[in-house]
């Protein structure tokens, strides 16, 4: 008899959590969106009220941060967190934010050094925990999950058994408007015990439902309007979570709950919706003659030179593939990820890397030629011109090369921010922005500065530092995030004109004749203005119908096609003199890097989601 009731007891354990058995009861705490920042003590001293508390809390098991750790993404507000946070008497794991992620100095790299990780994979009392980014790197664009971190997901997932209860730990919820490839993850974690997704992002706190699956979204650390600090507090037990938002100095409250004996969704389900493809039906002569699924996140555009296209991915490797197939030919691996451009010229490809080093490599076979050594991380893009490689760096520095032998020719040390952008070589000036407000034009030759421009703007995120600047009538044409289409004196850097007519946002392209510049609107349109005159003169505009947008890819013209693309995978062509329709296709659901037209019926593309491709009008 006690035997048969020893076994019975073993059968109702096995059947909790999918077949698991499990005898649990554990909490844990939730800090989010805590916004350090270098100006600002205040986001600071609310972190270490919150810290004090938790520790003084008793059966905190452990705590999670679900990213905006930082308000700019720097080094020392980084390391002020961590020192903040080590303060805690318990394990602590970090998720990156998209403030994290889209204004880094070392292309995120300095928090991976800062925590020691940009992932993270632990159990705890029979419960998995990951945590993952979701932000847009170092571009303005919906969040987005890598291919490599949803392999990476499902493989910790499958290793652990399919029964095991899961949390997923991010910063944006997994929803359409938030994360571009949001589908692509639910579709992954479907087939497996996840019982929640937790994250923050909107300062508030929110149930919600992705895909099915339950996500909770915790209110900021800093200070309401009451002047209160606050975080969460999860308890688990045998068969709920409990979610209490805890305001220091307060007793907690509960919110919300979930079972975990109910089952939320189908695990052998779909998504709610996908993203719609029905645009390339409509504009069916647009064919993608070959498409290279990396399988790796993609932040610059491809270089081309001759029959060969070269690509720099998130995995550090710069790889050269075939133009006419897509062929792969080589790869060169450098330390770390690869977010500028490259460039090209005379048999030999540049890039910087997220290693601190700017590299010059045969074009032909991949082979180093030269090393550059930086004093921290190079995220900015590459221009050749004449021999010179024009490249900035987060060092404050900005430098030019010459290519054959990767020396030195001059240096310019006086950058206040970190640069991003691809410099522009005109009129015998380099000219390029950075994270500091700042518009710099430097003499070629030398390096000495010319000019700054500033524009009176103060903070940081106005900066001119994303944008492709462009140069014709005298005047050079800059979009900022302030929404402001500007024409600066190329001579002496005074403003010419500023215009909030269209509200457009860290995009300008320059005609082939250079009277006209193109910019993209946050909302369906291609603006075109006239490149003569003192005053901002519109030439026409063009409801491409792409809905809101602010991501920084440039427009381009070729032989008489602007061509354009979105943070929603969509690629499209313009007729240059009227803004007329001409095709749209769509990729996917990520951002469209800055796309190479070859001519007006080919263009190259590169997408976040890691494809690289050829388009082609038949």
């Amino acid at each position: 008899m006690i035997k048969r009731i020893f076994i019975l007891a073993m059968m109702i354990g096995l059947l909790s959590f999918g077949g698991q058995a499990q005898s649990v009861s554990f909490r844990f705490a939730h800090l989010t969106d805590l916004h350090l920042s270098p100006n600002n003590p205040n986001p600071t001293e609310d972190l270490l009220r919150s810290v004090a508390q938790i520790n003084a809390t008793d059966n905190i098991d452990f705590v999670l941060v679900t990213g905006d750790i930082t308000e700019e993404g720097d080094r020392a507000c980084l390391e002020k967190a961590k020192s903040c946070l080590d303060l805690l008497k318990v394990k602590y794991y970090v998720a990156l934010g998209n403030h994290e992620t889209k204004w880094s100095d070392s292309g995120c790299t300095a928090f991976g050094e800062v925590f020691g990780y940009e992932r993270f994979e632990f159990e705890h009392k029979g419960f998995l925990f990951l945590g993952f980014n979701s932000g847009p790197l170092m571009r303005m664009a919906y969040g987005h999950v890598v291919p490599q971190d949803i392999r990476w997901m499902t493989e910790c997932m499958e290793k652990a058994g399919k029964d095991k209860p899961v949390m997923l730990v991010t910063h944006y919820p997994l929803m359409d408007g938030d994360v571009d490839n949001w589908y692509e993850v639910t579709d992954a974690v479907r087939p497996y015990n996840v019982r929640l997704f937790i994250g923050g992002h909107y300062h508030a706190n929110k149930n919600q439902r992705y895909d099915g699956i339950p996500g909770i979204l915790m209110r900021s650390n800093l200070r309401d309007k009451d002047g209160k600090q606050g975080y969460g507090i999860y308890e688990v037990t045998d068969d709920s979570i409990k979610v209490y938002c805890q305001r220091v100095g307060e007793q907690p409250e509960q919110w919300a709950a979930l079972s975990l004996r109910e089952s939320y969704y189908d695990h052998q389900g779909k998504a709610d919706k996908y993203p719609d493809f029905s645009v390339n039906k409509e504009y069916s002569k647009v064919k993608e003659q070959w498409v290279v699924q990396t399988g790796v996140g993609i932040y610059c555009s491809p270089a081309v030179e001759k029959d060969k296209v070269f690509v720099g991915d998130d995995m550090g490797y710069l790889t050269a593939y075939t133009l006419k197939n897509g062929k792969k030919l080589w790869s060169f691996q450098s330390g770390k990820r690869i977010i500028g451009t490259p460039a090209v010229s005379e048999g030999i490809v540049v890039f910087g890397s997220a290693d601190r080093n700017i590299y010059g490599l045969n074009a032909e076979n991949g082979q180093l030629l030269w090393k550059v050594v930086a004093q921290e991380p190079v995220i900015g893009a590459v221009t050749i011109d004449n021999g010179l490689a024009y490249v900035g760096a987060s060092d404050h520095t900005f430098r030019a090369i010459d290519i054959h032998t990767g020396k030195v020719v001059w240096s310019y040390d006086k950058v206040k921010g970190y640069i991003e952008t691809k410099p522009l070589i005109t009129d015998n000036k380099v000219i390029f922005g950075a994270w500091d407000n700042t518009l710099y034009a430097l003499d070629k030759t030398n390096g000495k500065e010319l000019w700054k421009w500033t524009g009176g703007l103060t903070r940081m995120h106005f900066s001119p530092a994303a944008v492709w600047p462009v140069a014709a009538e005298g005047k050079v044409f800059i979009a900022d995030p302030q929404r402001a289409l500007t024409a600066i004196d190329i001579n002496n850097g005074e403003t010419i004109w500023r215009t909030f007519e269209s509200q457009v946002r860290e995009t300008v392209g320059l005609s082939e004749d250079e009277t006209r510049i193109y910019s993209k609107t946050m909302n369906d349109s291609i603006v075109c203005f006239a490149t003569q005159g003192n005053t901002p003169k519109k030439l026409w505009a063009s409801n491409v119908g792409f809905g809101y947008e602010h991501a920084p890819s440039m427009p381009q013209e070729k032989e008489g096609v602007m061509y354009g693309s979105t943070k929603e995978g969509l690629i499209f062509a313009l007729n240059a003199q009227t803004g007329e329709v001409i095709w749209k296709h769509k990729i996917g659901n990520s951002l469209i890097n800055t796309v190479v037209p070859l001519n007006k019926k080919e263009v190259l593309f590169t997408a976040t989601s890691g494809e690289v491709g050829l388009l082609k009008m038949k």
